[in-house]
């Protein structure tokens, strides 16, 4: 059951960063959004945490702006 609902977190996750970094950009709404789901379980996940360098990667790059901060 276990693996199951990380899996689902961790799709979710993935489907999140996929819609901001298409967008170009990232508010406090996805923030919020992404680190509440991220700490939810209490440990970070190789998959999640990638996830987190792919948004670190795109603001350091330019290619994502933080807006509304």
């Amino acid at each position: 059951m276990y693996k199951i609902v990380e899996k689902k977190s961790e799709l979710f996750i993935q489907k999140l960063v996929d819609r901001i970094i298409t967008s170009g950009k990232m508010n406090r709404q996805d923030y919020s959004l992404l680190t509440s789901t991220i700490i939810a379980d209490g440990e970070v996940s190789d998959v999640e945490r990638r996830q987190i360098n792919r948004i670190f990667d795109y603001i350091q790059t330019g290619r994502l702006k933080l807006v509304d901060w």
